[in-house]
């Protein structure tokens, strides 16, 4: 078996990408996109239809310009969603506002409403995750989805703070960024890269594996935004890993056995105390981190800026009708 292969009899392989036909190609069991992925995706021939769908939708709906737009950026969400389903065998992940980050009820109602489309189309909130930022507000959302039977995925988690507030909150699954977290350490320390084993983005999945099998918390961790396969290896056996195409191609394209790195059994016999975080105490632990305060509101910046470029080419087709 190539490396791929033997990852996914260890690890839930997710593909990183809202492109059906990479998908298809590397059969991943889930795949998770956001706005940035479904505006690049979006802009291609081939997805026509469905922005076609979408724009349809909303300008069938009576209401104010920005109303419609707002139908019309949810339907497309969905309809990628949807798409997504009818190729893999398990899970999609869509994106609520990353503007409703510290905003609790408003990500509520948001999640809500993309539920209601998806249910809509006849989908099963099993195979839906919500995403929302891993915010004490996007927690506390979360954790009331939860009890409503909406399933989330808590994503820009950086710190074991919001690791352990979202293990507490009975969420389905975080996923902290590996990348990104070594990203800001190699600027830090004036390196251009960290041996495997000593990644800081991977020692910080692997950390939060532990914590989270020691004390027996069914929250799933999906590590994401990865740089390289060696990183992504080092993590073989972590509960899922989301992974972009072009990384998928060179693990499929890769030969050589795979080891499992991350193993549950070994957490019983770690020294790992149980903590509970009240709100005061999350966020100064947090706060403790400069890594992820930075890397955490950056990310938001950023996530809304893909989204601001996705409502532009929305509006464009609106106003001035599809070129």
């Amino acid at each position: 078996m190539n490396k791929l292969e033997q990852l996914k009899t260890m690890t839930t392989v997710v593909a990183d990408t809202g492109d059906f036909d990479s998908i298809s190609e590397y059969r991943p069991t889930d795949a998770t996109t956001n706005p940035s992925l479904i505006y690049a995706a979006a802009r291609l021939p081939q997805y026509r239809p469905l922005v076609e769908e979408a724009m349809d939708y909303g300008r069938s709906k009576a209401g104010t310009l920005e109303a419609r737009r707002a139908l019309i950026m949810d339907r497309l969400a969905v309809l990628f969603g949807r798409e997504i389903l009818s190729i893999v065998p398990g899970r999609v992940s869509t994106e609520v506002d990353a503007r409703l980050s510290f905003d609790t009820e408003g990500s509520i109602r948001k999640a809500s409403e993309l539920m209601d489309i998806y249910r809509e189309f006849g989908i099963d909130s099993d195979r839906v995750l919500i995403k929302l930022a891993s915010t004490w507000e996007g927690i506390r959302a979360a954790e009331r989805l939860e009890k409503q039977g909406i399933h989330c995925n808590l994503t820009l988690m950086f710190s074991f703070a919001q690791a352990i507030a979202c293990a507490e909150a009975g969420v389905t699954l975080i996923s902290p960024f590996v990348g990104r977290i070594t990203d800001w350490y190699m600027a830090k320390n004036g390196v251009d890269a960290y041996a495997a084993q000593d990644d800081p983005g991977v020692q910080s999945v692997r950390k939060i594996y532990y914590y989270y099998k020691k004390h027996g918390y069914t929250t799933q961790i999906m590590g994401a935004s990865f740089r390289n396969v060696n990183q992504i290896l080092e993590l073989a056996g972590c509960d899922l890993l989301t992974i972009s195409p072009k990384l998928l191609n060179e693990l499929e394209s890769t030969s050589g056995d795979v080891e499992r790195k991350l193993d549950p059994a070994r957490a019983r016999a770690m020294d790992m105390e149980k903590i509970s975080l009240l709100e005061k105490d999350m966020r100064w632990q947090h706060n403790e981190d400069p890594m992820a305060v930075e890397k955490l509101s950056e990310g938001i910046r950023n996530f809304t800026k893909d989204l601001r470029r996705l409502e532009e080419y929305v509006h464009e087709r609106l106003t001035q009708g599809a070129k």
